[in-house]
């Protein structure tokens, strides 16, 4: 029994396992969809009451997913500690967790639904593609996101020094000048700081350039992996 259990949870090549995926897919679309609806102000009662009951029998599809999930396991720890297996038990979480508190304090446990998306990822091919190739490439942005941490600090000093003393307002210190600093390095540019002395726009420049280096980077990275992730996969097929 557990053996067949097994096989149409974590089978896709079967009628009944692909019928499984594509319903929790589709539960999770429309609980997205529901946690949405739940923010618009004005809803009646009938559509409150439609919502949670819906949330209700949501919780408890993805609850014996993932008791199902547990049980026909061989590592039952390991999967309950994996990947998969915390984000399982934090889309069913808030759910639970609301009970014996006033809901106005707990909203923020509501948050968490929207760990239901990431549950697509084991259903979604071209989603998982993504995550394979992320697990390929975590070293190099693990060193990339250090780099760009550095960067960051690196050109908040340096404009400090630059505008402090013609803008202490906007540039009151180093931890103010941070927020100029990822706005002009991912070259977002609100232009609610903006250098005026000579110095800081040419620093500006810099750092712009390098800013354009930066979001570069990881979109080749991240391009050749979802590449390899596609001939991994065809090769596997």
């Amino acid at each position: 029994m557990k053996k067949k259990v097994n096989q149409i949870i974590k089978n896709q090549q079967t009628k009944i396992g692909l019928y499984i995926d594509y319903l929790i897919q589709f539960l999770i679309l429309l609980s997205i969809i529901s946690f949405t609806v739940e923010t618009l102000p004005g809803l009646d009662q009938k559509t409150i009451v439609l919502l949670n009951t819906f949330e209700l029998v949501s919780v408890i599809i993805f609850s014996l997913e993932y008791l199902i999930r547990i049980y026909t396991s061989d590592k039952k720890l390991k999967f309950i500690f994996s990947f998969y297996g915390i984000i399982d038990l934090l889309a069913i979480l808030p759910f639970y967790l609301s009970f014996g508190f006033d809901l106005r304090s707990a909203r923020i446990l509501r948050f968490l639904r929207l760990f239901r998306i990431i549950k697509l990822v084991r259903y979604n091919k071209a989603i998982s593609r993504f995550s394979i190739a992320f697990r390929m490439i975590k070293e190099e942005l693990t060193m990339f996101s250090v780099v760009s941490l550095i960067l960051i600090y690196i050109s908040a000093v340096g404009i400090y020094y630059f505008e402090n003393a013609v803008q202490p307002e906007a540039f009151s210190s180093i931890f103010s000048s941070l927020w100029w600093s990822v706005v002009t390095l991912t070259t977002v540019g609100y232009g609610d700081a903006v250098p005026i002395t000579i110095g800081g726009r040419i620093f500006t420049f810099i750092i712009l350039m390098i800013g354009l280096g930066i979001i570069a980077i990881p979109s080749g990275m991240i391009s050749s992996a979802l590449t390899e992730a596609r001939d991994l996969e065809r090769d596997k097929e």
